[in-house]
């Protein structure tokens, strides 16, 4: 396998401190290869002016050493054309001297150029080589990137379904064993339900990273926000209020945009107690992108967990995880689409509540139009007799 050599920018010691012994003896066992090649080809040019009559020699020496050179190290286009120039600067001025002088024809002199098309030849295909085999590479990357999803996917519903698997088999053994009870049997469907939703979510994160992930339309924004609020007021008891909203329209995905709202507030609902306040607003931040906001008075979110939360299987409070019906992938699912989208998720906590904020690009607000005022001119008086 070639190696591609990243010859030193001569700037790139400008403002440093002068070389130490141990930088050139680096620099010179990196080099090492050029270097005996230089000291060759000048070696070779000196016996080219020495010993004309065995110029051929020496000028075919210092080609076919530059192009075994070159197998070995494949240099960058700009360091490559500067060891051309030079090279046919070696090999040309002593022939076309012969030339001038009469000691040579001049149709000998069209082997200089001849040597460096095959030069460049040799480059061209090094070249087309060299960048074969980085494709190959990032086929290979890519490849073993999907690998590693792929078992971190398996490993991941292997943990999170073990449990639910595992109480709902044994609630039902309970119940061929006793003949038969409700409470057990609604157990057993409640955890099999639990694993239905775990299962739901794991795909959506498996195909967060494929093209197709997102069908992409525009949405009125006001409407679409109304309408996940109402749903979650009829089905939760909390104090449910509905913020300042944003008139106009978003591109985005609206099924799974509905999927992170609404993993956004059941994450507000589990962690806050009955009849606490959540808000569902959006506002325009700074950059311009669509902020959509989740605020609730609930226990927040420790210090030691913000910079996790967005992590697949993260809990704020482990503790509370199992009774809040919760296994830490609703706002993984939420990170992973607003980056689909090309945005991003934040979190603010305090000790009475946390805010949640999904950031959306590609939002065009609506132009508000202001009617003119009536114009109140003069007009012709009454007068009574």
């Amino acid at each position: 396998m070639r190696a591609t050599v990243r010859l030193p920018d001569a700037g790139a010691w400008v403002g440093r401190a002068p070389l130490t012994v141990s930088d050139a003896r680096t620099l010179l066992r990196r080099y090492r290869l050029e270097l005996l090649w230089a000291a060759f080809a000048v070696a070779n040019y000196a016996a080219m002016l020495v010993w004309p009559d065995w110029g051929t020699v020496p000028f075919y020496l210092t080609w076919i050493s530059l192009t075994l050179l070159y197998g070995f190290r494949v240099w960058p286009v700009g360091p490559t054309l500067v060891v051309l120039v030079a090279t046919l600067a070696l090999t040309g001025l002593p022939h076309i001297d012969q030339v001038l002088d009469g000691q040579q024809a001049t149709e000998k002199l069209a082997r200089v150029p001849l040597m460096a098309l095959l030069f460049l030849t040799v480059v061209w295909h090094a070249r087309r080589r060299v960048d074969a085999l980085q494709i190959a590479e990032e086929r290979s990357e890519q490849r073993r990137s999907l690998l590693e999803r792929q078992e971190r996917f398996i490993h991941d519903a292997s943990h999170e379904l073990r449990t639910p698997v595992t109480i709902a088999r044994g609630h039902l053994e309970l119940v061929s064993v006793r003949g038969g009870e409700a409470a057990e049997l609604e157990v057993a469907l409640d955890e099999l339900r639990r694993i239905d939703a775990i299962i739901g979510r794991l795909l959506v994160l498996a195909t967060a990273d494929q093209a197709n992930f997102l069908q992409v339309e525009e949405i009125d924004v006001e409407p679409f926000l109304e309408d996940v609020f109402m749903r979650w007021s009829e089905v939760a008891p909390r104090a449910w209020r509905l913020g300042t909203l944003n008139v106009g329209r978003l591109r985005v995905d609206p099924e799974r945009l509905r999927t992170a709202l609404d993993a956004l507030l059941e994450n507000a609902v589990k962690y806050t107690p009955e009849h606490a306040a959540i808000e569902l607003r959006s506002r325009r931040d700074r950059t311009g992108q669509l902020s959509i906001e989740v605020e609730d008075e609930g226990f927040g979110v420790p210090a030691e967990a913000l910079d996790r939360i967005f992590d697949r299987f993260a809990r704020a409070d482990a503790a509370r995880t199992r009774s809040a019906g919760g296994v830490g992938l609703g706002l993984a699912i939420v990170d992973a689409i607003a980056k689909g989208h090309g945005g991003h998720c934040t979190v603010r906590s305090t000790p009475h509540g946390s805010t949640f904020a999904l950031h959306l690009p590609h939002f065009a607000p609506a132009v508000v139009r202001l009617e003119e005022p009536p114009l109140f001119g003069y007009g012709p008086s009454c007068s009574s007799a």
